[in-house]
């Protein structure tokens, strides 16, 4: 059996990394999806956190973002990496942040096809189906407070002593 492929996950800012950002989203969201470009670009990023996930070469791989009011959101993991873990470790990180952002709780609009995915990290389904950009989806959520350590893929470089 193939050794599973490195990568890390680190919080960005978006003023650095937008354009690593937007290449990732526009794949996956506006080219693969379908969704239109004025729908994903919904003037909501400048004020999010954001994470953003690497190949062991430093390429930008996955991304996703969590809004001041507790909502995840625009996850995606370029499809070369998906089902390697990468997703699972970028909504780790975002649930880390939530949690040391003082959120309880977070909430997510899930596209239908991927339930199971937020499902088995602990969110609830919430309500009824409902469309969004054109893709069904539902609403879903989970507490913050057992999500309070940083994810293996996160890497930590300590600072060199002076």
């Amino acid at each position: 059996m193939a050794e599973p492929l490195s990568f890390t996950v680190k919080p960005i800012y978006w003023e650095t990394s937008q354009k690593d950002v937007k290449a990732i989203r526009n794949k996956v969201f506006v080219e693969e999806q379908g969704v239109p470009p004025a729908l994903e670009w919904d003037g909501l990023d400048e004020g999010s956190f954001h994470v953003l996930a690497f190949s062991p070469e430093g390429a930008p791989i996955g991304t996703g973002r969590l809004l001041p009011d507790g909502r995840i959101g625009r996850i995606a993991v370029l499809p070369e990496w998906r089902r390697k873990g990468v997703g699972r470790a970028l909504l780790d990180l975002l649930l880390v942040i939530a949690n040391k952002m003082g959120n309880d709780e977070v909430r997510l609009h899930a596209q239908t096809r991927v339930v199971a995915f937020y499902r088995k990290r602990g969110f609830v389904r919430q309500g009824k189906e409902f469309m969004e950009a054109g893709i069904p989806h539902v609403t879903m959520k989970r507490k913050t407070a057992d999500q309070t350590s940083w994810p293996t893929a996160f890497v930590f470089r300590p600072l060199a002593r002076m």
